[in-house]
């Protein structure tokens, strides 16, 4: 018997807030997915020197992720990024689930300027063979073409669609789909921002999450490098 297929949605949720709550439930809806695994990272390592690490420690992320997912039994979280030693690549977090979760490949969701840059992270083409990838767009950025998307040392592993938004890779039929879903102007960055500046983010944070992140103080300091 096969397996319903499970979403895999990663990130540093920095702080976790309503739109990445409505990327997940777009995209389990869009791939008629059982559940979708958020999964909470520390820096990923195949970003380029000098990224800003997270202002939130680990154990306070992950429990905004559980409490901001808590009524929804279609989202759960799993904390192996954050408990596994050395760098934590992806390839590892999609093999440990698709262990956990049958032989049905995973739907990793992953912003479109991120998977533009994967051709850049640890075992690239094993990543895109193992896992089928939902490339998420928002305005005001246009989907158009996967060609757009798909980096460029591994477009030859794969088949376009003729109307170009999805593509098959030639040898284990995993797929990559653009996922347009409406655009919400929010953001972790703009979530801190605003933080600093001692304005409302109300509606921009879960409310479940809302009194836990003001509580923790943690975004009302200075990112590192700006004056006080």
């Amino acid at each position: 018997m096969t397996r319903a297929r499970v979403g895999i949605f990663g990130g540093t949720f920095d702080p976790i807030h309503q739109g990445h709550l409505r990327v997940a439930e777009e995209a389990r809806e869009a791939f008629d997915l059982e559940r979708v695994i958020l999964v909470p990272a520390a820096l990923p390592p195949h970003k380029e020197s000098g990224a800003r690490i997270p202002r939130a420690p680990a154990a306070l992320r992950l429990a905004w992720v559980e409490q901001a997912i808590a009524d929804n039994p279609a989202l759960c979280v799993d904390p192996l990024e954050l408990q596994r030693e050395g760098p934590s690549y992806t390839i590892d977090t999609i093999r440990s689930l698709r262990t956990r979760g049958g032989p049905e490949p995973p739907v990793f969701v992953i912003g479109c300027d991120a998977f533009a840059l994967l051709g850049s992270w640890h075992r690239p083409a094993e990543v895109l063979a193992s896992a089928h990838f939902a490339v998420v767009t928002r305005p005001p950025t246009r989907a158009g073409s996967l060609a757009n998307w798909l980096p460029d040392a591994l477009r030859e592993d794969f088949e376009l669609s003729p109307d170009e938004r999805s593509a098959t890779h030639r040898q284990t039929s995993t797929w990559v789909r653009l996922l347009e879903i409406p655009g919400l102007e929010v953001s972790s960055s703009e979530i801190r921002r605003r933080l600093r500046e001692g304005r409302s983010v109300r509606y921009l944070l879960p409310e479940a999450v809302l009194a836990p992140v003001l509580e923790s103080g943690i975004y009302q300091q200075p990112e590192p490098g700006e004056s006080a």
